[in-house]
């Protein structure tokens, strides 16, 4: 029986600490990514809870509302693949990704004092990924469009799209932070089984 939902604990725990941070400014501003307190102040944690705190309901709702289909097609998966250690996978997926998918804005940002960023984006783009890995030919459906598009060449939109705005930089959103989670959510379930590569080609060229 699948009774464990670490993907429902998350979001819970990630919708209660944002909706308090936005009640109280210092707890805010303590959670949040600042580059600057990580290396300079040792301040190490802030790569983790960052992700507990979002801007507002609309950046906090568009990450829950992803995570809650894709997080749950993960986990069960990959309690599928390796049973009861699936959800502690699952866990360690979500929370290293956090910490993984900043990492480049932490080196490159550790001496601009102004800098911060909040939001689980980076994470949940590793759990869609790591959904795609799984089930690449699965439709995604992008802003209620009616058509939807196979995952795998969401995919490749997203992750060109990360890159293109990333360079642009004329946005405040963290597209460097989506691709890295992105890449990183795709190879971890790798890590403990490379054979899986083998069934993601089987399903695109083979549906």
């Amino acid at each position: 029986m699948y009774s464990l939902n670490v993907n429902m604990v998350i979001m819970a725990v990630t919708i209660l600490v944002s909706v308090l941070a936005w009640r109280n400014e210092q707890w805010f501003n303590g959670l949040l990514l600042h580059p600057f307190s990580v290396v300079q102040r040792g301040q190490w944690y802030r790569m983790f809870s960052y992700g507990l705190v979002h801007a507002n309901w609309g950046h906090l709702i568009v990450n829950m509302f992803t995570l809650y289909f894709f997080g749950r097609v993960t986990e069960m998966s990959y309690v599928y693949l390796w049973g009861g250690k699936g959800h502690l996978l699952y866990a360690l997926l979500y929370v290293s990704a956090l910490a993984v998918s900043c990492i480049q804005d932490v080196r490159k940002q550790a001496d601009e004092y102004s800098y911060s960023a909040v939001g689980a984006s980076g994470a949940v783009s590793a759990v869609l990924f790591a959904s795609i890995l799984l089930w690449p030919t699965q439709k995604i459906f992008i802003f209620f469009i009616p058509i939807g598009i196979p995952a795998f060449i969401f995919g490749i939109l997203f992750l060109a799209y990360s890159v293109y705005m990333a360079k642009k930089g004329e946005d405040n959103i963290g597209h460097a932070t989506h691709f890295i989670g992105a890449v990183y959510g795709f190879l971890f379930a790798l890590l403990f089984n490379y054979k899986l590569i083998f069934l993601f080609l089987e399903q695109i060229f083979h549906r």
